[in-house]
């Protein structure tokens, strides 16, 4: 009997000591559940535009995370029904409800079900945030323990306010707050009962109880739990009944913003917020309000959609982008090819048959008709006529049921840019046709020459260092020196003629190019190449005088940030996206305006208010800011973008088109808006002959300003104070203070433009510089293309 009684000891105590082992292993690494007092889940990103619009998010787990008193009673009076009873009398770990689960185990493992753990909520805060899904006894022991020890140091509103904004409920949602707009489309406050209870159903298993593919048991689900809310007082019997009554009725899809048209606006946020805050961007709660104009981000999207399907349309129909011979099941194949997403309007269709009228069929079911006669017209006259079973994308006439009209998605691509120039807010950006076909933003990204455009800055240098606008150069044949040994550069003008002797104004209207390459070697390209950096054009320039001409390589977002100098006051100001950004807690991270106003926050004491500096670094004298706005004026009006001039607004602009008609430039101005627009192939190829900036961005330009300006008031550009005005060529030039020139002659009317304005004595004013040959008379046969001219 000693014996056994020593082996009975001998194992009683080796079981208590291999238990202590395990116990020593299993909270070795036990996490400490104060740690939970500090603890923020990762949260998502949330972008605004400026007028508070959600325009995106950026998260890898898509939480919007709210304090305990923004959630409804009604929410946590759900998730308390369906998950955890006795919450509010627990102390971590429920027996009364261990001891069911495990009574309801006994059934499910005879079953093959899988087994319940009991766990309260506090005891889901543990393995949720500490701990993980490992189903062991080992990890629900540290559970148990933990939730004990989570109770002790955190109060129940805390322990709930981590459990509805940690859970994962499906549809790409982290708390309730995220499935609330991903299931419903509405933040929490305005959930109803119902809803409220499905929200509470998902805990068990949000696939088990997903909306559409297991709607039955979703509902079964909801129901019981308004049930349960019944029976627990939180509602009456009559709210729940009413409650079940409702149908279930779910977003197709998680929609993480209703406003679509900023796709590229964006991702290009998300750049330069991964650039600035790294990874915390996806899981730091971030508020970032942009500077984005939904209104004006729209109507850029629209006007260059439509300026790029214009292009297209002029260079023909390119075939069907696929066939389907068979009769039955062509629907499947039609439905593989989406549209662009931008344009919601276009059907996937099959040609039914070609002969005479051709009729179409809908891939989605939607219908049948006939295309347009002027889209037959357009398709026949291609070499690749439609013909039966063709796949092609149409639309849906708006004023003609049965009628449809035949899309193509163009090859071409382009670019828009909309920038405050007194701010540099970028008010609107689209980077390309359509995102959803290619996510390269080119109006960033791309790197481009920018033709003539560029030469205003040409201009701004020579004003900036001693010319003047009654200032003549001559517009004549010119050979220099080439690139390589024995060359011979001889720029010409687009239309090969040439007017002589002609004040700058008329050289930057009509874009001529012997005359700027003249300009360029008067002043010297250093020192335009220095203009082109302090404007921003460029960050790199060689000073040859093809550069003069735009032969530089820039991005559309440069460049229009860059013309802004000419209507501010010449001052270089910083183009952002990005006006505010907050933490969590509402703490300012990031200020686009840096401006100091020491006395901006205080109180008032009847002195005179804060006088702000102006933002931006001064790159130029007003005055010569002034000018050049006044001569890009002239182009609207007299020049290259004359068809601008159709908006009855004060506005200025330069078209620019580089050789071999490669890219198509206009970047237009009002006295509040700058707007660059960009035409032109990825892979840089020829758009065709003529196909000129006047001919594919002014109008671009011109569809997005009728929708910029409408109902705006109407105001002229902002003259320096100091600016002189006297005529030169019949016109009212502005002058730095004692560069005015002087009177001259009567009989002095050499130069004066045809038609042109005389000042009130009728007597034009304006000399050459000294030294410099008579003007010449310019040609009495004016060529028609001064207004569709390459440059």
């Amino acid at each position: 009997m000693a014996t056994v009684g020593v082996v009975v000891l001998s194992v009683i105590a080796l079981a208590g000591f291999s238990l202590a082992i395990y116990a020593a292993w299993l909270f070795h690494d036990m996490p400490d559940a104060a740690d939970l007092a500090d603890y923020r889940p990762p949260t998502a990103t949330r972008v605004y535009a400026w007028d508070g619009t959600l325009i995106g998010e950026y998260s890898k787990e898509r939480r919007i995370f709210v304090s305990y008193d923004q959630i409804p009673t009604q929410v946590v009076n759900a998730f308390l029904a369906a998950e955890d009873h006795n919450f509010f009398k627990h102390g971590g770990v429920d027996p009364m409800g261990l001891l069911r689960a495990m009574t309801k185990d006994v059934v499910n493992a005879s079953h093959g079900k899988r087994l319940e753990g009991g766990s309260t909520i506090t005891q889901q805060v543990a393995k949720n945030v500490l701990l993980g899904n490992e189903a062991t006894i080992g990890r629900k022991m540290k559970e148990a323990i933990l939730a004990n020890r989570i109770e002790e140091s955190m109060s129940k509103q805390h322990i709930l306010e981590l459990y509805l904004n940690e859970i994962w409920l499906g549809y790409h949602s982290y708390g309730v707050v995220a499935a609330a707009y991903n299931y419903f489309g509405k933040p929490l406050s305005e959930l109803d009962l119902a809803q409220c209870a499905y929200l509470a159903a998902l805990p068990k298993g949000p696939d088990n109880y997903h909306p559409v593919r297991n709607k039955a048991k979703a509902i079964a689900r909801r129901n019981f739990i308004l049930g349960e809310m019944a029976d627990l007082g939180f509602v009456t019997r009559a709210q729940a009944e009413a409650a079940m009554k409702e149908d279930l009725v779910v977003q197709s899809a998680p929609i993480r913003a209703k406003y679509h048209d900023a796709d590229y606006f964006v991702e290009e946020v998300r750049e330069r917020g991964v650039a600035t805050f790294g990874k915390k961007l996806d899981e730091g709660g971030y508020y970032m309000r942009t500077t984005l104009d939904p209104k004006l981000q729209t109507a850029a999207r629209v006007a260059l959609m439509k300026g790029l399907e214009n292009y297209d349309r002029r260079h023909g129909w390119r075939g069907a982008w696929g066939h389907a011979e068979v009769e039955d099941g062509w629907q499947k194949q039609a439905l593989a090819s989406t549209p662009p997403s931008e344009r919601r309007a276009w059907r996937a269709a099959r040609v039914e048959s070609a002969e005479g009228a051709v009729r179409v069929e809908q891939a989605d079911g939607g219908g049948r008709g006939v295309l347009e006669s002027a889209d037959v017209v357009w398709e026949r006259a291609s070499a690749k006529p439609l013909k039966k079973g063709d796949l092609v994308f149409v639309e849906p006439s708006a004023t003609s049921p049965g009628l449809y009209n035949l899309r193509q998605v163009p090859l071409v691509n382009g670019a828009l840019v909309a920038i405050d120039p007194w701010s540099g807010r970028t008010l609107a950006m689209v980077g390309g046709y359509s995102f959803s076909l290619s996510n390269f933003n080119r109006a960033t990204q791309a790197n481009r020459q920018p033709g003539s455009s560029f030469k205003p800055f040409v201009y701004a240098t020579a004003l900036e260092n001693g010319y003047t606008p009654a200032s003549q150069v001559l517009d004549g044949p010119i050979s220099l020196p080439g690139a390589k040994a024995g060359e011979v550069w001889s720029p010409e003008n687009f239309e090969k003629g040439y007017r002589g002797m002609l004040p700058l104004r008329r050289g930057l209207e009509l874009s001529l190019n012997t005359m700027t390459v003249r300009l360029a070697m008067g002043v010297g390209m250093p020192k335009i190449v220095d203009m082109a950096k302090r404007a921003g054009v460029v960050n790199q320039m060689d000073p040859v005088l093809a550069m003069a001409l735009g032969a530089g390589e820039t991005t559309p977002f440069k460049m229009t940030a860059a013309y802004s100098a000419f209507v501010n006051g010449g001052r270089r100001i910083n183009p952002h996206l990005i006006e505010v950004v907050e933490d969590a807690q509402g703490k300012p991270v990031l200020n686009a305006d840096q401006r100091e106003c020491p006395r901006c926050q205080a109180a008032f004491n009847g002195d005179e208010s804060p006088r702000v500096p102006p933002a931006g670094d001064q790159i130029m004298d007003p005055v010569t800011a002034y000018q050049i706005t006044t001569m890009l004026q002239g182009v609207v009006q007299r020049g290259t973008a004359y068809q601008a001039s159709s908006l009855g607004r004060p506005i200025g602009g330069k078209t620019g088109t580089t050789n071999d008609f490669r890219s198509a430039w206009f970047v237009g101005f009002s006295p509040d808006i700058v707007v660059g627009v960009f035409v032109g192939f990825d892979d840089n190829r020829s758009l065709g002959n003529n196909e000129t900036g006047a001919v594919d961005a002014v109008p671009i330009f011109i569809d997005f300003m009728q929708t910029a300006l409408k109902d705006t008031p109407v105001h002229d550009f902002r003259p320096p104070p100091n600016v002189k005005f006297s005529y030169a060529t019949g016109i009212r030039e502005a002058y730095r203070p004692g560069t005015e020139p002087k009177p001259r002659p009567v009989d002095a009317l050499e130069g004066v433009l045809p038609g042109a304005p005389l000042p009130p004595n009728g007597q034009p004013v304006g000399a050459a510089p000294a030294g410099a040959p008579p003007p010449q008379k310019p040609p009495q046969k004016k060529p028609p293309a001064d207004l569709t001219g390459l440059y």
